[in-house]
Parts: C-alpha cells; sequence; structure tokens
C-alpha cells in the first residue's frame, strides 16, 4: 500500500470524528458559540494540511463507509457514535460526497454548517444546500447515488433471492454430505460473496430477514441468519471485503457438525436427557473433521474448522466441548457465539417452541458480555440491532401497534417502526414512521412504550417484513 493511502486511512478516522464534532456541536450551540468555534478550529488543522498536499479532500459515503479520497475509512469503536451520527445525517440530506478544496477558513466552515443545518428543514435537503453552497467557491457537494425509481422494491426482491438462496444452497450442501457426493466450494463462495455485498449497501434489508422465524427448517436458516449478522458485525469493525467472505463462509458451515446427531435426538420435542445432551456436544468436533474431509487443508478450511469446534465454548471457556489446554479463542469464533446465541435465542425450535422477543434476547446476552461473550463486540454488536431490534414489536403512546423496521444507531431508542394496528385498533397498511420526528415545538410526535409478544397477537413477521 503506498504511503499516502496509509496515511489518509490513519487521518480519514480523525477527521470524520471530528466533522461529525462539528456538526453535532452546531446543531446545540449557537454557530458563533465557542464550543462552535473549537470544533471548527480543530476540523481545519486537520483538513487545511491534507488539502495544501492534496489539493483537496473528498469524503464519500458509499453505503453504510465513508471514504476519503478514494481510500475506505475504517469504523473505530471510540468514534461510532460521530461515525453513525454523520452517516444517518448525510442520508437525511441525500448527501453523497463533500469535497473541501484549497485553504478553507473559519468563514467558510461556519457557512457550510449553517446551510447543512437548514437543510433538514427543507422537503428537498439535498437541493437546498446545492442552492446554497453556490457562493461557497471552495466547498462543493455532490447527491448520494440512489438505485433508481422503485429501488426499494427491486432491492427488497434482491435481498429476498439472495438470502433464500444461500438457503437452498446451505441445504443442498447438507443433503450432498449425507449423501457422500463432493460439494462445490466455489459455489459457497459466489453465495457469501453475494451476502457481502448486499450488507455492504443494503445492511438493514439483509439482517432484517434474519428476524422472519416462520420457517419449517431451523437448522438451514440458522446458519444463513448466523452468517449474515456475522458479515454484518463484521462490517462495524471494518473488516475487509475479502475477510468478510471468509467471516461468512466459515459461519456458513459452523454447524455441520449437527449431521452426525441422530434425527430422533435433534428433533426430539421434550427436554433431552443427560446421554443425549452428551451426543448434542459432540456437533463442534464433528463439525471440525467433516469440513477437514470437505476442502482438505487449507487456510480458509483450517479456520472453519477452528470456529466450527469453538462455536460453543464461550468467551471464558464456561462452555462446550471442554479443552484441555485454552488458548485464545480465533477472532471470528467470537464474533460467531455473538450471531449464534441471538439467532438461536430469538427463534423458535422444536424443543424451545416460543422464542424470546428481540429485546429479551438481548438484554441477556448485555448480562453475558464479558463471560460467555467478548465484551467489546458485544457493544458493537448491541449499536448494530439497537435497543429495539428488527422485527420487535412495540406499542407507541399514540395507542398504534408497530414492527421495528430499522435501527437508528445514534438514537438506540428512536428506530424507524412499521405501523400495522391503527389507535382504534384496526389493521394498517404497515406504513413506515421516523420515531425521531419532532412537533413544531421540539417534543418528539410518536414514542414507544413498551415490547409486546408477537405469538401473543399471533403476528406473523414474514407478511410484513418480506
Amino acid at each position: 500500500m503506498k504511503k499516502r493511502e496509509v496515511d489518509l486511512r490513519t487521518a480519514g478516522k480523525t477527521i470524520i470524528n471530528q466533522l461529525g464534532v462539528v456538526l453535532r456541536t452546531g446543531h446545540l450551540h449557537d454557530i458563533d458559540n465557542v464550543a462552535v468555534i473549537d470544533a471548527i478550529e480543530k476540523f481545519l488543522n486537520l483538513l487545511n494540511p491534507i488539502t495544501e498536499a492534496e489539493g483537496s479532500l473528498r469524503i464519500d459515503l458509499v453505503g453504510e463507509f465513508f471514504y476519503i479520497n478514494d481510500s475506505r475509512v475504517r469504523y473505530p469503536l471510540e468514534y461510532m457514535l460521530n461515525f453513525d451520527y454523520l452517516l444517518r445525517e448525510f442520508q437525511k440530506r441525500e448527501l453523497g460526497t463533500v469535497i473541501f478544496e484549497s485553504q478553507l477558513r473559519i468563514d467558510d466552515l461556519k457557512a457550510f454548517l449553517k446551510v447543512f443545518i437548514n437543510a433538514t428543514y427543507s422537503s428537498t435537503p439535498y437541493e437546498a444546500m446545492e442552492t446554497s453552497l453556490e457562493s461557497i467557491q471552495n466547498i462543493r457537494i455532490d447527491k448520494l447515488k440512489k438505485i433508481k425509481e422503485d429501488g426499494d422494491i427491486d432491492q427488497r426482491r434482491i435481498v429476498k433471492k439472495t438470502y433464500f438462496n444461500a438457503v437452498s444452497f446451505t441445504e443442498g450442501v447438507m443433503n450432498k454430505l449425507k449423501a457422500g457426493e463432493k460439494v462445490n466450494m466455489k459455489v459457497a463462495k459466489r453465495v457469501v460473496e453475494s451476502m457481502v455485498d448486499l450488507i455492504l449497501s443494503e445492511e438493514q434489508l439483509l439482517v432484517g430477514m434474519t428476524a422472519i422465524k416462520d420457517y419449517d427448517e431451523y437448522t438451514y436458516h440458522h446458519s444463513v441468519n448466523v452468517s449474515v449478522l456475522s458479515i454484518a458485525i463484521g462490517q462495524k469493525i471494518g473488516l475487509s471485503r475479502k475477510a468478510l467472505t471468509e467471516l461468512g463462509l466459515v459461519a456458513l458451515f459452523h454447524d455441520i457438525g449437527k449431521m452426525e446427531i441422530p434425527k430422533e435426538i435433534l428433533n426430539k420435542p421434550t427436554a433431552f436427557t443427560e446421554e443425549e445432551w452428551r451426543v448434542i456436544k459432540r456437533h463442534p468436533y464433528w463439525g471440525a473433521c467433516t469440513i477437514l474431509k470437505l476442502k482438505g487443508i487449507d487456510r480458509t478450511s483450517i479456520r472453519s474448522a477452528v470456529v466450527a469446534f469453538e462455536h460453543h465454548l464461550n468467551y471464558d471457556y464456561s462452555g462446550y466441548p471442554k479443552v484441555r489446554y485454552p488458548i485464545r479463542l480465533d477472532f471470528y469464533s467470537r464474533i460467531l457465539t455473538i450471531a449464534d446465541q441471538y439467532d438461536a435465542m430469538t427463534s423458535s425450535r422444536v424443543y424451545a417452541r416460543v422464542p424470546l422477543a428481540p429485546d429479551r434476547a438481548l438484554s441477556i446476552m448485555m448480562e453475558r458480555a464479558g463471560t460467555q461473550l467478548d465484551p467489546i463486540l458485544s457493544k458493537f454488536f448491541v449499536n448494530m440491532v439497537g435497543v429495539y431490534p428488527v422485527g420487535s414489536l412495540v406499542l407507541l403512546d399514540t395507542r398504534e401497534m408497530g414492527l421495528v423496521y430499522e435501527c437508528n444507531p445514534l438514537f438506540a431508542d428512536r428506530p424507524r417502526v412499521m405501523i400495522i394496528v391503527d389507535s382504534t385498533g384496526k389493521k394498517a397498511a404497515g406504513f413506515i414512521t421516523d420515531l425521531t420526528e419532532k412537533d413544531s415545538a421540539g417534543k418528539y410526535l410518536k414514542s414507544i412504550i413498551k415490547t409486546l409478544d408477537p405469538n401473543k397477537y399471533r403476528i406473523n413477521l414474514a407478511e410484513y417484513l418480506l
């Protein structure tokens, strides 16, 4: 990698963070407030040396990631709040690119800040910004790239197709292995690559697919769900596309050892006996053996085998299988354990007919952070799924009932909600409402009172989220 790229990647996270600080401070205080001026000066101290050396500094938003002069900026934990804030504010204004040229002054940034804030009051925020910035010669913007007309519908179809293709492939792999046939790993890689592409561009839609639990074949959907959630966690912590593909592939095969468990045990509707539980606990070992036979020995197969063996060990080694000499768990194992536990708890299985509500599962996982689960990765996961994860059934203070449709990382308790029952108790058309919206007095229009059990109300998530 060239030195310039390394420098931009190093400086990039600080620049993005400080721009977030400038905009957040500008929202809270008068534009001439000392805190705003101080934030602007710090930003210019970071920005101007780069514009002097490079001629300009270009910030692009692509999917869920920021790029500076075509170098992707990593997503550091300590800056997560400002990164997510900037991401959402850019999206609200349909802003995809900001280009800073030559040496900027405090007045230039104050003018940009004023335009940025005022754009929220316009029904066409990007156009309002573009017009207002014409008088500022060294700051230019470009619109956020959209898919096309009816893009949301088209993308939802693509997401559905990609998800169910992965489920179908996983089922085919299991059946082939049971029949002693060979498995085409190139196809497996293509399946995972398509999921990685969607996580990078449509994270909420694909993660939302994992919330739909109305399926007969738990094992196949669980494998795909764990793969999707693992990739999403990896994306949040800034793994490369190549690493995300490897992580997704590893996750897809993590439960392959369950093939060796007799069906009468695996599908038993009542509690396991001690002997049956002993058999269940062997599946990580069987999974590691199967994977090594499946692919032969290479880097990915070894890592897949390691993760298959470790995915129930837990962060503190309180799980299974018991190991005589514990060594530090593989990084992918620590990611996958989080995804595995969350999906398992929120799914209906043969021996656990009633799944936990997403927010209840999340609460349990937060209690396990630092013991069963990696504490740092758990923070990323909680931030990713929100206080009210996608698929949560909620009651609003307007007496409306809705499904959490999309999380808001900046305002964890204020997601986007799909209204499915109106205030009179009648079934609604499923329109989307953003819980961050306020009235002219600055009061939130709608708020969540409590979560509800979708099983009690016989709500079919698939009917709405698909």
